[in-house]
């Protein structure tokens, strides 16, 4: 990328770093310059590549379960370690899509806890410890001016996804409820704070995969879609990265922005249906 976002040595933390989207956000920071902890949850396999491009003095790659708050605040903990200076950008990125269709009325209520402790109560604990950790009184006011946080929601907390309400629900909990409060929360530890979303559709990663290859599924995702296209890593992680840089997002807040080839919603028949 020839556009420098002046990120240089900023220290950025993603999580869900391992998967499609995380590992390709994680790439496009790093080639910007930027510190990087990469978490992941459980399987590191998909960073080794970018470990053996970059040195350990850019990236820093953590395991954690993040439902577990002490878990979170020992990766913010090593992160800051590790780089000598605390997580400045936060990108929530880490999530589940539990692959079965399954009506509100027939889902377990396990199914339900999962999804909402992974997804939101989660993503609640990163960004409670990311602003408590700038609270500090050894953090200086310059390392303030790039704190940033950034959402991965979906366009299943825009328009609902039948047979996901877990998910759905649990996005739009990122996308309007986090979002639109945290921007004006931020600002009372960092005055040039900012906290915005990017909410992609279908995206085309290694877990995509499998749904992908039928072609009913592939017809619903862009049959309301302008572009007729299933996003790759890059078209989401470039809106993450440009949304982190202070340079050309500075007076960008509280935005959600989908990345979603111009979706108008969800197609819920079919003329046969009718």
């Amino acid at each position: 990328m020839g556009l420098d976002l002046e990120l240089q040595d900023i220290h950025v933390l993603v999580t869900g770093a391992s998967g499609g989207i995380g590992l390709e956000t994680v790439k496009l920071f790093l080639e910007q310059g930027a510190k990087v902890t990469a978490h992941y949850n459980s399987n590191s396999t998909s960073l080794h590549s970018l470990e053996s491009q970059f040195s350990s003095k850019q990236l820093f790659a953590a395991q954690a379960e993040l439902s577990s708050e002490s878990a979170v605040e020992s990766v913010f903990a090593s992160a800051q370690a590790h780089f000598g200076l605390p997580v400045q950008i936060l990108v929530v990125n880490h999530g589940i899509w539990p692959p079965q269709d399954t009506p509100i009325w027939e889902m377990e209520l396990e199914q339900w806890k999962r999804t909402i402790d992974v997804n939101l109560t989660a993503s609640f604990l990163v960004t409670k410890h990311f602003l408590r950790c700038l609270t500090k009184a050894d953090v200086k006011d310059e390392e303030k001016q790039k704190a940033n946080i950034v959402f991965v929601g979906s366009t299943a907390g825009r328009f609902g996804e039948k047979g996901h309400s877990d998910y759905a629900a649990s996005k739009s909990a990122l996308m309007y409820g986090l979002t639109l409060t945290l921007k004006n929360e931020i600002v009372k530890i960092a005055p040039q704070g900012r906290v915005n979303c990017v909410a992609p559709g279908w995206v085309r990663t290694p877990l995509a995969e499998d749904a992908l290859r039928d072609p009913d599924v592939v017809y619903r995702a862009l049959a309301t879609t302008p572009l007729k296209k299933i996003a790759t890593t890059y078209d989401t992680a470039m809106q993450v990265v440009l949304l982190s840089s202070a340079k050309v997002s500075g007076h960008v807040t509280g935005q959600i922005v989908n990345v979603a080839g111009g979706m108008e919603g969800r197609l819920l028949n079919k003329p046969d249906d009718i």
